[in-house]
């Protein structure tokens, strides 16, 4: 009797252990057949567009700086000589008028005594490359004792970045051809477009050259500027 309750035991025990191994098989049909990893059909390439162009804006940054014994005064012959800097500028065309840098500050002698102090103030304005000239020699004549620029630009730099952009694009998708014709497959179509941001840089004119102009009016060369976009683009291969 007590044999025979023993046999059923490790039976019951075995057939346990088989269901247990069925289920785990079951369950986890990754176990036997390994992982499925679908292939990438794309192939990615970098675009790049270029616009070149004449700048036809410039902005112009004059300032003024006075010295006096006290703070109180030179404030009040820098703000003197400021506003006829500011109304000549607005005379000879600018636009855009703007405060840069409003400064007070003290001077000293080597036992570190104050001796006076010095104000200044920057004001910027905009005008057209033919006028630009013009807005340097009205603030200098106004009293302005430095200029800085002028910073040459475009004035639809939105519309010319958005070309640039289109070429870019075209760009990426000769180069896509490229790869393809290299790797014996077709290009399809665009799967996926990243907008690289680019500033474009401003065209800086030697204000030195600018300063030394008195009789005669100062000359303003655009030159040429670069309007640049870049993206990167993924294309579908067939």
């Amino acid at each position: 009797m007590e044999g025979m309750r023993r046999l059923l035991l490790f039976l019951l025990a075995a057939a346990t252990i088989v269901g247990v191994a069925a289920f785990a098989g079951v369950a986890q049909p990754q176990a036997a057949h390994g992982d499925v990893t679908t292939p990438t059909n794309n192939v990615t390439v970098n675009g790049h567009g270029t616009v070149t162009v004449v700048p036809d804006e410039a902005t112009v940054s004059a300032g003024v700086r006075t010295d006096a014994a006290s703070a109180a005064a030179a404030v009040a012959q820098n703000a003197q000589v400021a506003n006829a800097v500011v109304d000549a500028l607005k005379n000879a065309g600018g636009t855009d008028l703007q405060t840069q840098q409003v400064s007070l500050y003290p001077q000293t002698d080597e036992q570190g005594k104050v001796t006076g102090y010095v104000a200044q103030n920057t004001i910027s304005a905009k005008a057209k490359i033919p006028d630009a000239g013009g807005l340097v020699d009205a603030a200098v004549g106004a009293g302005a004792n430095t200029v800085d620029g002028p910073t040459l630009s475009v004035s639809d730099q939105d519309a010319l970045y958005r070309a640039a952009l289109k070429k870019a694009v075209e760009d990426a998708r000769a180069r896509g051809q490229a790869i393809a014709d290299a790797g014996g497959f077709a290009l399809g179509q665009v799967t996926a477009v990243n907008e690289q941001s680019a500033a474009t840089p401003p065209i800086m004119y030697d204000r030195a050259a600018a300063l030394s102009a008195k009789a005669a009016p100062t000359p303003i060369e655009p030159g040429k500027q670069d309007v640049t976009a870049d993206v990167t683009v993924s294309f579908a291969i067939r």
